[in-house]
């Protein structure tokens, strides 16, 4: 599956002399999502550094589990990929999605959206659409429709340690 969103694109550059934000307008962004497997290990590796997420200091293992996920989906601009979530799920009750990244230049533009709609539409018949989200990325999700579950808490057996600084204020 691949289609074509258009958003206006919003380049962030800095100065090399004060480090202040400067915002720019520049021409359409032409976002392109695919549900495709075939993605470079490169790719993948500099979307989840960008976000920082640990995962990234395991590339093989990281590589491996999305290519093994049941579902890949992709955000990319030209060349450039600019997004990716993943899908595991039993195939008729449950599905997880474990992660949903957007570059951090692209973060507030709907790609992050985009990539969610193509998730739900493909899994809305099932009775679990399972995630875990923590600091801002609770607030996106809950505008994708999702809400805490009653009572229950995400617990994990976790090899990372940016959750712990999020929990704890720490950088």
């Amino acid at each position: 599956m691949n289609f074509n969103i258009f958003f206006p694109r919003i380049c962030v550059y800095y100065s090399n002399f004060d480090l202040q934000k400067v915002v720019i307008h520049c021409s359409d962004m032409n976002i392109t999502i695919r549900e495709t497997k075939g993605i470079k290990k490169k790719d993948i590796l500099s979307l989840y550094e960008a976000n920082q997420w640990s995962s990234a200091q395991k590339p093989d293992a990281l590589y491996n589990a999305l290519m093994n996920s049941d579902t890949l989906v992709s955000a990319w601009d030209g060349n450039t990929l600019v997004g990716i979530g993943n899908a595991i799920t039993d195939g008729h009750l449950v599905v997880y999605y474990p992660h949903l990244l957007v570059l951090p230049e692209y973060q507030g533009h709907g790609v992050g959206k985009k990539l969610m709609e193509v998730f739900q539409e493909r899994y809305a018949g099932f009775h679990q659409q399972i995630l875990v989200a923590d600091g801002r990325a609770i607030d996106f999700y809950e505008r994708c429709g999702f809400k805490p579950a009653g009572e229950t808490r995400a617990m994990w057996i976790y090899n990372g340690q940016e959750h712990e600084a999020i929990k704890t204020g720490q950088d």
